[in-house]
């Protein structure tokens, strides 16, 4: 079919929607790191990524955290609710890891002595800067009643996936959120989880060999990055039954 696409990210595309309010969101195989200095291509990666952040954000549902999520749609796409995107990632670390280890000349791997929240800019051409709640409200990007949901629903985000990973013999290292705006019947607006969760956005090491089972494997080429995708669903239930099926995607209409 022939849609409209709205936006093109990395790992991401989004069309319009079948229904005002809401957008297609297709996951693709492409894969980047370092501020897309590094590029590839994971074959089946979407497909996977694609039932792993329906599953996340189906969970999350039930404990009251709200998602842009409605449905998955089939192998590669997922329907949304178009949201106002916040332009901050938000990341929340648990463990020593990445940029975190080497700013603080810490030995990845180590336990941090508490959840620590940081705040990045989404701007590439920036390379995505850490910023602080001073920047964040004096530039306007988000409000602090904006900030202090984002914050209460990425730490109650943490402590949920954390859990539930630790029961499927996953550590939870750190992971990267983003949210949106949305706006109800009534003209309320409320922030909202957006974008996905995903072995694209987390990291997540085997919780007794240390092993990396995401994005690591191709930021540090330690190969086997589908089969560690594919380890995650496993565990997770969600590994599609006949595997990383790999679909053509949708014609686009400019």
């Amino acid at each position: 079919m022939r849609r409209r696409r709205i936006y093109e990210g990395k790992a991401k595309v989004l069309f319009e929607g079948p229904e005002p309010g809401t957008l297609v969101q297709y996951f693709k195989d492409d894969a980047t790191a370092f501020n897309a200095q590094k590029k590839g291509v994971i074959t089946g990666k979407g497909v996977l990524n694609n039932r792993i952040s329906e599953f996340f954000m189906l969970r999350l549902a039930e404990i009251g955290v709200p998602t842009h999520f409605v449905r998955r749609l089939n192998m590669r796409e997922q329907l949304v609710r178009q949201v106002e995107i916040i332009p901050l990632e938000v990341v929340v670390r648990n463990v020593a890891a990445g940029s975190f280890a080497e700013r603080f000349k810490t030995e990845e791997g180590t336990p941090l002595p508490r959840s620590i929240v940081e705040y990045y800019l989404k701007n590439d051409e920036l390379g995505d800067p850490l910023v602080t709640e001073e920047h964040i409200t004096a530039f306007g990007w988000a409000a602090t009643q904006d900030l202090d949901d984002m914050l209460h629903l990425a730490l109650r985000i943490n402590d949920f996936l954390s859990g539930l990973l630790i029961g499927v013999g996953l550590k939870l290292v750190d992971f990267k959120l983003e949210f949106g705006r949305l706006w109800d019947d009534e003209e309320q607006m409320h922030i909202v989880l957006a974008d996905e969760i995903s072995p694209d956005s987390c990291r997540l090491w085997d919780l007794k060999t240390n092993e990396k089972l995401d994005k690591d494997r191709f930021r540090r080429d330690l190969g086997s990055v589908a089969e560690a995708y594919q380890e995650v669903a496993r565990r997770l239930g969600v590994l599609p039954e006949a595997g990383p099926v790999d679909l053509q995607g949708p014609k686009v209409v400019q």
